[in-house]
């Protein structure tokens, strides 16, 4: 079953749906991307008793969706598992006994204090409930602090003009001990029993030691190869923790120079984001949302067998939030398209509510990333066309 919500259904998801024998909830979002196709729309009392049918699997494109299941499916297991994932603290205090000596507490916005650190530095603060990057800094010093406090209570007024509550919580943040290594945003599910089935691997890039940007990312037959089997057996070890079953999610580690595995966090009830997960199709051919819902797995083998020697990025043109998206007149997507030499499908976003212009999977040599890194450290406002 799916529940299809703001801000972002791909053309890619919505043929899936509409192809699917599975209903969806009658979503104004929904309703809107599935007409004219023979997709079965329930209401919400009817998906909600189709919803309770035991082993019954829901897939949501967006964490919007969080409160509608906590109002309707509250006599399900779903709320308890959303819960703890959602709730950064409730994630930190559930993996606490596989990291004892990590450090981070909980800060209300009333209570941020330029003059006191809540940690030693450096520490990364961002909200306790939250997404997509807002709110997230790095604090390198004592120095940066009282500034670090004066972005976010800016931040926090801007964003909630167009994020609900559920998604974005504006009055609690996690301040927690930075976590050193590689960077990697797994999809995955849990199995009937439990068992954590990976389906897509991205390397998440970065500028530099203090970017918390959601920019670039990518995935290799070599990144899959190598991280697969570790990521499952740690989100196998953690479903078991949480007494997962029939759960998708979105996870984000680092891993240390050592091969240590670090949960950053996860985020319940889909893949990645904006469906970022979709780069499983342009990547490797597969459709991550049929591999949860039937219960299957990629022939992992043979996938990246053919794809060797290619890499996949997917680049999120974001701008600076300080910008006046009410003076952008338009933005020049050709150009931009053109510094890409294998672009495979660009996406347009709705640029006067979001601080970011499109959505881009291309194709790149495995061997040469450069192009990747040249975007991650592109002025991509030059793509703008601003109104006097």
């Amino acid at each position: 079953m799916f529940i299809l919500d703001e801000p972002y259904v791909s053309d890619f998801l919505a043929a899936t749906v509409a192809a699917s024998d599975r209903p969806s909830l009658a979503t104004p979002m929904a309703t809107a991307r599935l007409a004219g196709t023979d997709a079965t729309l329930l209401d919400s009392a009817a998906f909600a008793d189709a919803a309770r049918t035991p082993g019954t699997r829901i897939y949501a494109n967006s964490e919007n969706s969080i409160g509608w299941i906590a109002e309707n499916l509250a006599d399900t297991d779903l709320p308890r598992m959303i819960a703890t994932f959602k709730d950064k603290v409730a994630f930190r205090q559930l993996v606490s006994p596989l990291f004892p000596d990590y450090r981070f507490c909980e800060l209300c916005v009333a209570d941020l204090n330029p003059a006191t650190l809540p940690l030693p530095a450096p520490f990364i603060i961002k909200p306790a409930v939250g997404f997509f990057s807002l709110g997230v800094h790095v604090v390198e010093s004592a120095e940066a602090w009282p500034q670090v406090v004066s972005a976010i209570r800016s931040e926090v007024e801007s964003a909630a003009s167009f994020y609900p509550e559920q998604v974005l919580g504006l009055d609690r943040f996690i301040a927690e001990e930075v976590i050193e290594g590689e960077e990697f945003a797994v999809d995955a599910y849990f199995s009937a029993t439990g068992e954590a089935r990976v389906i897509g691997i991205m390397g998440h890039l970065f500028a530099g030691a203090d970017d918390v940007s959601d920019r670039v990312y990518y995935t290799t037959p070599e990144i899959i190869a190598k991280w697969r089997e570790p990521f499952a057996a740690f989100l196998s070890e953690m479903g078991r923790m949480a007494n997962l079953r029939d759960f998708p999610v979105h996870a984000e580690f680092r891993v240390d120079a050592a091969g240590r595995i670090a949960p950053i966090e996860v985020n319940p009830m889909r893949f990645g984001g904006w469906c970022a997960a979709d780069m499983a199709k342009h990547a490797w051919g597969i459709n991550p949302y049929l591999c949860y819902l039937e219960d299957t797995q990629p022939d992992w083998d043979r996938i990246l067998e053919e794809h060797a020697g290619e890499a996949t990025g997917l680049v999120i043109a974001d701008f600076p939030g300080t910008i006046d998206r009410t003076r952008i007149e338009s933005v020049d997507y050709d150009a931009y398209l053109a510094r890409f030499s294998a672009p495979l499908e660009l996406r347009p976003t709705d640029y006067c509510r979001q601080p970011v212009f499109a959505f881009l999977f291309t194709r790149v040599p495995a061997n040469d990333l450069s192009e990747l890194h040249e975007v991650l450290h592109a002025d991509l406002t030059c793509y703008l066309q601003m109104r006097p």
